[in-house]
C-alpha cells in the first residue's frame, strides 16, 4: 500500500456530520478534503477544500472526483457498490466494494458473522408473507422485521408481538426482502471500534455503552459497565470481524450483552460511527484521526483513552438548550452546522470527561 503523506487530497463519499468531523481530523494532519455528496452547504462541505454536488451513478462527475483525490472513503455505507467500483478503478477505495456488500445487507452480514462462529439474535429470510408466516412459527414472538437494506436509526423495520400482526408487518415492509430477527433479552446494548490497515495491523477501542431513545443513540458511557472477559471477549470478536473482512478503515460493531454475560453481534457498520464521538476528547487518536491513518497507510495511532466519558446526541430540539450547554466549562460541544432542527434529527452532540475512576453516568 503506498504511504499517502500529509498534503495528499482525500476524497469522502458523504456529506453529513461523520463527514464533517472526518474532514476536520483530516485538515488537522494537514490533508485536503473533496466532499462528494448531495446537499447544498451540507454539514462536511462546511468545512472541507473542494465539494462535488452530484448524484452517485453521475459517472462524469465520479470521474473527475477520483481525478481530483489520492484516496477514497466513505461517512456511511448506503453508497451503491457500482459506484465504489467504478471509483476503485481509478483510486483506491477503502473499505472495499466487498466490504459493503457484506455490511450493505442484513442477512449477508449476520451470515458472515455466524459462518466466523460468532453469536446474533436467531434470523430468517423472509421475502414473501407466507416466509414470514414460517419464520413467525420457527423464531417466536417477540421478533424484529427489518429490511435486509437501507434501514437505520429505527427506520425499515417493525415489532411483530403477536402471529395476528404479521399482515400489517409485511405490508409495513412494502414487499421489500427482509430478515426477522428474533428478540433478545439483553443486559445492555455496547460497542467496539476496531481499525485495522492494509499491513494488518489492528487497533481498538474501549467497549462503550449505549443507551437509545425512540431507536436514535442517546447517550454513549465510556467504557461500559461490563467485566473485563466480557470486554475482552467483545474485543475479540470485533478484530476477528475486521480482520476476515478484510478492512482497511474503521468498522464499528454494535452488539447485545445478554444477562449470562454472553456476547451477540447486532450490526456493523464499516466508518465512523456515533458512538465514536466521545474519542475526540478522551482518546489521545480519535477515532476521526484513526480512520484518516488507516486509509492513509500511516502507522495506526493509540486508542487508549486518558480520561472516562459521558457522550449525549443533541437530536431536534435538543439543539435549543446550546447556551445552557456552553455555560457549563465541563461540556465540550460539537454543532454540526445543519441549518434547520426536525425531530429524529442529530444536530449536535456533548461529551462530558470524567477522570479514569470516575464511573461514567447521566
Amino acid at each position: 500500500m503506498t504511504l499517502i503523506a500529509p498534503g495528499g487530497h482525500i476524497g469522502i463519499l458523504g456529506d453529513g456530520q461523520l463527514g464533517r468531523m472526518m474532514a476536520l481530523a483530516a485538515a488537522e494532519m494537514g490533508y485536503f478534503v473533496h466532499i462528494f455528496g448531495q446537499e447544498e452547504n451540507s454539514p462536511a462541505a462546511q468545512v472541507s477544500h473542494r465539494s462535488t454536488i452530484a448524484d452517485y451513478n453521475d459517472k462524469i462527475a465520479l470521474e473527475a472526483f477520483a481525478n481530483s483525490v489520492d484516496v477514497v472513503t466513505l461517512e456511511f455505507e448506503n453508497i451503491p457498490t457500482d459506484t465504489i467500483m467504478f471509483l476503485n478503478d481509478i483510486v483506491p477505495v477503502r473499505p472495499s466494494r466487498q466490504v459493503l456488500e457484506v455490511t450493505q445487507d442484513r442477512l449477508l452480514e449476520k451470515s458472515f458473522i455466524n459462518n466466523l462462529g460468532i453469536g446474533t439474535a436467531p434470523f430468517a429470510n423472509v421475502e414473501s408473507i407466507g416466509e414470514l408466516t414460517h419464520a413467525v412459527q420457527q423464531i417466536g414472538t417477540p421478533a424484529i422485521l427489518k429490511t435486509r437494506r437501507l434501514g437505520y436509526d429505527g427506520k425499515g423495520q417493525t415489532k411483530i408481538d403477536h402471529a395476528s400482526q404479521i399482515d400489517t408487518a409485511w405490508s409495513e415492509m412494502k414487499n421489500a426482502p427482509s430478515i426477522l430477527e428474533g428478540f433478545v433479552n439483553f443486559r445492555l446494548e455496547i460497542s467496539v471500534i476496531v481499525a485495522r490497515s492494509a499491513n494488518g495491523d489492528i487497533q481498538t477501542y474501549v467497549p462503550v455503552e449505549n443507551r437509545h431513545k425512540n431507536h436514535i443513540l442517546d447517550i454513549t458511557l465510556a467504557p461500559a459497565n461490563i467485566s473485563e472477559p466480557v470486554a475482552k471477549r467483545a474485543e475479540e470478536i470485533a478484530q476477528t470481524i475486521a480482520t476476515k473482512i478484510k478492512l482497511i478503515g474503521l468498522l464499528a460493531v454494535e452488539m447485545f450483552v445478554t444477562l449470562e454475560d454472553d456476547v451477540l453481534v447486532n450490526e456493523l457498520a464499516p466508518r465512523p460511527h456515533n458512538s465514536g464521538h466521545w474519542t475526540i476528547e478522551a482518546c489521545a487518536t480519535s477515532q476521526f484521526q484513526q480512520i484518516i491513518r488507516a486509509i492513509c497507510g500511516l502507522p495506526l495511532g493509540n486508542p487508549v483513552r486518558h480520561s472516562n466519558a459521558t457522550m449525549i446526541n443533541l437530536i431536534g430540539t435538543d439543539i435549543d438548550q446550546w447556551s445552557d450547554i456552553i455555560d457549563d466549562s465541563k461540556n465540550s460541544f460539537h454543532l454540526y452546522g445543519k441549518a434547520e432542527s426536525r425531530a429524529g434529527r442529530k444536530m449536535g452532540h456533548v461529551t462530558k470527561l470524567l477522570p479514569l475512576d470516575e464511573k461514567p453516568e447521566i
